[in-house]
């Protein structure tokens, strides 16, 4: 199994999937990944939230994996880092669905995620956030949501088809490890560390 690194980006962790019986990438907290091949995009999700878009015409679509950094300023501003963090996330998926031949004015959205199971957080909800900037970014792009599996309290495994736009979910209602929370907290701790100014980089 050969993946061509020039039509895939932000390649994380390639494998091939026994089960699906197809080429498959892990996409984890601060990852995108955006392809034109008949593949399987892999994510777990606790409160991060996953974007997956798609141009139904050409087949081309991507999935990322992020959440907003927790900071009392950037609550009390639209403008701040966590907006803006956000923001940055979800255009660096866009503009790399174009890049590959996607039409902005054909794309579709499908969203998951933002589930309330980091309750170290100090914030109340930080899912319920990002599920409401998700929907309110595309919302302001006009890329309509036609599928969603948002909020709960469980965290969730998201098997996304881009040439099909197929999606499969399982909710994780019997996970006896820390592995999903922590690793999500662990990512929020580097995202509040960041400094406002300059670009605001992807993790991988």
């Amino acid at each position: 199994m050969s993946f061509r690194e020039t039509d895939e980006i932000l390649a994380p962790t390639l494998y091939y999937d026994r089960n699906f019986e197809t080429a498959a990438v892990k996409i984890l907290p601060g990852e995108y990944y955006v392809t034109p091949r008949e593949m399987l995009l892999v994510t777990v999700l606790g409160s991060c939230v996953a974007a997956c878009i798609r141009d139904p015409v050409s087949g081309i679509g991507g999935m990322n994996h992020f959440m907003l950094p927790e900071s009392a300023e950037d609550r009390a501003s639209v403008n701040g880092l966590s907006t803006r963090y956000g923001t940055h996330a979800m255009e660096v998926l866009i503009n790399q669905l174009l890049k590959l031949g996607a039409k902005k004015s054909r794309l579709e959205a499908k969203v998951f995620g933002g589930g309330n199971v980091l309750r170290g957080f100090t914030v109340s909800n930080v899912g319920l956030q990002n599920a409401e900037f998700v929907k309110r970014f595309l919302s302001l792009e006009q890329i309509p949501i036609v599928a969603e599996d948002l909020l709960d309290i469980f965290p969730r495994k998201v098997y996304f088809f881009p040439q099909t736009g197929r999606v499969l979910i399982r909710k994780l209602k019997a996970v006896h490890n820390n592995t999903i929370v922590e690793r999500e907290k662990n990512y929020g701790a580097r995202l509040t560390h960041l400094k406002d100014g300059g670009d605001v980089e992807l993790f991988s």
